[in-house]
């Protein structure tokens, strides 16, 4: 499927994560058992959904092919109408981590994402 997924991490979250060389992902991620990743082309309503208004939000980017069969593409709550979502059943190693980068809020309360995000 895509070949970069994409997850929304709070900036304190991720300075633990990479102090540890790990992330184990939020609350939510623990509860559920696995790392909530997005395709591209889903990050916007991942962030109005669950990130709503959050000011130190981190976009982190994640290429496919070293996560492995760790990573399975499943429908999320809404089911298989909101299409299929990536879901990490693993750690995420720092080295496998393409960038980082910050989200900011704008004027209008909503993220400001990198352009290639459509």
């Amino acid at each position: 499927m895509e070949s970069v997924i994409y997850t929304l991490v709070r900036r304190d979250e991720w300075q633990a994560a990479e102090a540890e060389g790990a992330y184990r992902g939020s609350p939510d991620d623990r509860r559920d058992g696995f790392l909530h990743f997005s395709a591209a082309a889903q990050l916007r309503a991942t962030a109005a959904k669950h990130r709503a208004g959050v000011a130190d939000l981190l976009l982190v980017a994640v290429p496919t092919a070293p996560l492995g069969a760790a990573l399975r593409w499943e429908a999320a709550g809404g089911g298989a109408r909101q299409g299929l979502f990536p879901h990490l059943y693993a750690t995420l190693p720092m080295t496998a981590v393409q960038r980082v980068v910050p989200l900011p809020l704008g004027a209008d309360g909503l993220h400001i994402f990198p352009t290639e995000i459509p």
